[in-house]
């Protein structure tokens, strides 16, 4: 059914009224019929479309019923195919006669100006802007939906400039292509907005949400770009010229979605008619589209890696060296931050999380800078931030936002597609660590959790981590990709597994073998005194109860068998920082592992030299080698293990956005 208005008629003067290609207009035939009428006749020029509807049937006019009786029953609808070339081009007559029809009276004169208002954009998500598509004014996913996307812009497109949503101006070409195309179709005698206005707007919440520019000219130069809603404006008068019928309007996401923003965008032009002069002008006429701003999504470490970040701090020149070749391996471009740049903050990975912003015109990465503000705080900004790079943050201010070890981003993880019970996450599964549901437990930041929930697409879990000191999950866990199954593997830290390892080994008859070999004669202890330690027992019993909690968890959220987990031997030890209550590795921490495809960077662990082999090494080999997987083995000792962290926290990847289009999924 096309949108309908109704149009009072008179039989003292001509009405005139605007039809909009597309609507219909009921005419109020009984309101302005005579007294003593009691029946009408229709009569239209060519341009006009007349329909009778009585009794629930549509008749088109002409008709077989020379003469209708006046009843308010009884609706005669008008349409239009083509603009008119004038003013009051077209007319409809309504002739009212008493008598039964036979006596004439009055007649009622309706002069009509046909003209076409559309406001569209790409609402297939094909990356073209489809004309007068239906269903505009609704957003739905899934590969049958409909909709139109943007992206919040928020590279920097030139080195000199703010980002690029943090202005009014164009300042490229290249800034233009971040935005979507939103085209606004006027077509009608120019005259008939002598006494109408033509209105582009926004709801006021949106109005610091989206950017909209107005390429006017003929040539579209880039200097006749008019910023014209955003920022405060949430309304535009259109000026339609008979010179320009189309004009194309530039919309630039300002935010992503968030707590109080579901990140949909209505757009509306309207068309308004003047009234009497002490009355403002009436809206006839609303074409509306939605616009949904696209999430940022993470990226597992299944995906393909394409840059590794790693810091340079003094005494770390090995550990870099061996980051590169393993990049170089995996054919990935290294970036070095060097310690002028990190100011002795190696913790790179806790600092920033990269992922990406998809539409389907574009798509780019998109670095999220964490709230934890130590040394590498200006990186992501400064460094990472560039063309076709964007940046975004949530700033931890207030009540209920200060900032813990849980708000870095070694604590922020995401998991490869899965299928839950029948419900398809195609684009993974976000995972963050935080405290036992209790009143008073720690968790990360209100803000950074709500961004997480606020996206959609990546339905977050929240894990049990505040058992560690740092309380990150990326200490206790990590995907790895595989050819069968899911496609994957969930790595777990495991003490029970790493006991059995090492009691083996002593059966086997090497109790006297040394841990932490070439470390030093005071690290060094053997397999037989590590078992004999009742206190180090102690709380890894506890932290094997607090890993197999989030196994259970891991399991239901993500629909894993056994068969998807691959439990890595490693033991923990009482903090030596803060409470005693809480662990720490007690030996390089194995599943805190650099993921590059098949190349595996993982923590040197120092364990048992048996056979000239370290037994932990072997193990591992072991357990990952047969998924086609190729372990090395990097000293992380002194410059990361022994400040907490590890060869993940120590590094940070950017990898290859999924295939899969966001849209098509249902969150």
């Amino acid at each position: 059914m096309s949108e309908q208005r109704w149009v009072r008629l008179s039989t003292e003067e001509p009405t005139s009224t605007v039809c909009v290609l597309g609507t219909e207009i009921s005419l109020d035939v009984c309101g302005a019929a005579p007294s003593g009428a009691t029946a009408f006749d229709v009569w239209g020029t060519s341009g006009v479309n007349l329909y009778i509807i009585h009794n629930g049937e549509v008749l088109k006019i002409p008709s077989c019923v020379p003469k209708w009786p006046l009843d308010c029953k009884v609706e005669v609808v008008v349409t239009m195919d083509q603009p008119s070339a004038e003013v009051n081009e077209d007319k409809v007559r309504i002739s009212y006669y008493k008598n039964n029809g036979k006596t004439p009276m009055p007649k009622a004169l309706l002069h009509l100006t046909c003209v076409e208002i559309s406001l569209d954009a790409d609402t297939n998500r094909s990356g073209t802007v489809q004309r007068r598509a239906k269903n505009k004014k609704n957003w739905t996913w899934g590969p049958e939906g409909k909709g139109a996307i943007l992206l919040v812009n928020c590279d920097r497109d030139d080195p000199q400039e703010k980002m690029d949503n943090e202005d009014q101006k164009l300042q490229s070409f290249e800034d233009r292509r971040d935005m979507s195309l939103m085209i606004l179709t006027t077509r009608g005698p120019e005259d008939i907005f002598e006494d109408h206005q033509l209105v582009l707007h926004i709801s006021a919440s949106d109005a610091d949400k989206v950017g909209v520019f107005h390429a006017q000219g003929k040539r579209k130069k880039l200097s006749q770009h008019k910023h014209v809603l955003g920022y405060g404006k949430s309304s535009y008068v259109v000026e339609p010229s008979c010179d320009e019928e189309e004009h194309h309007f530039y919309v630039e996401g300002l935010a992503f979605p968030d707590i109080g923003f579901s990140g949909l965008v209505t757009f509306h032009a309207t068309l308004l008619e003047a009234t009497a002069k002490a009355l403002p002008e009436a809206p006839i006429f609303n074409d509306t589209v939605v616009f949904r701003v696209a999430p940022w999504i993470m990226t597992p470490n299944t995906l393909q890696p394409i840059t590794v970040y790693v810091c340079s701090i003094k005494g770390n020149a090995d550990f870099v060296a061996e980051i590169s070749k393993l990049s170089k391996k995996a054919g990935c471009r290294l970036i070095i931050c060097p310690e002028a740049e990190n100011r002795g903050d190696q913790w790179i990975q806790d600092e920033m999380e990269i992922g990406y912003t998809q539409a389907p015109h574009k798509s780019f990465p998109v670095v999220f800078d964490s709230p934890r503000n130590r040394g590498l705080d200006g990186f992501p900004f400064k460094a990472v931030l560039g063309p076709d790079f964007g940046y975004v943050t949530r700033k931890a201010e207030g009540k209920g936002n200060s900032v813990s070890s849980l708000d870095s981003f070694g604590n922020l993880e995401v998991s490869p597609p899965v299928t839950v019970r029948g419900k398809e996450y195609p684009l993974g599964r976000v995972i963050v660590g935080s405290a036992l549901p209790m009143p008073h437990g720690d968790k990360m930041v209100k803000v950074v959790r709500d961004f997480l929930y606020a996206q959609e697409v990546q339905s977050p879990i929240e894990l049990f981590s505040a058992w560690l000191t740092v309380g990150h999950v990326d200490e206790f866990m990590c995907f790895i990709p595989a050819s069968d199954r899911k496609g994957f593997r969930l790595l777990l830290a495991s003490p029970s597994r790493c006991y059995k390892l090492l009691k083996e080994k002593e059966q086997e008859g090497y109790g006297d073998a040394m841990m932490f070999d070439g470390l030093g004669k005071d690290k060094e202890i053997s397999i037989t005194t590590i078992l004999a330690d009742k206190s180090l027992r102690s709380i890894n019993d506890y932290c094997q109860k607090c890993i197999d909690w989030n196994r259970d968890l891991l399991k239901e959220e993500l629909e894993l068998e056994e068969e998807d987990i691959i439990d890595i031997p490693q033991l923990f030890t009482r903090s030596p920082y803060g409470s005693p209550n809480k662990a720490v590795a007690y030996f390089p921490d194995i599943v805190n592992m650099l993921v590059l495809g098949k190349y595996l960077g993982i923590p040197k662990p120092f364990g048992p030299i048996i056979h000239e082999q370290c037994c932990l090494e072997e193990e591992v080999r072991r357990l990952l080698e047969p998924l086609g997987l190729s372990c090395t083995f990097i000293d992380d000792y002194k410059t990361y293990h022994k400040d907490l962290g590890e060869v993940h926290c120590g590094t940070n990847v950017r990898r290859k956005a999924f295939s899969f289009k966001w849209w098509n999924m249902t969150p």
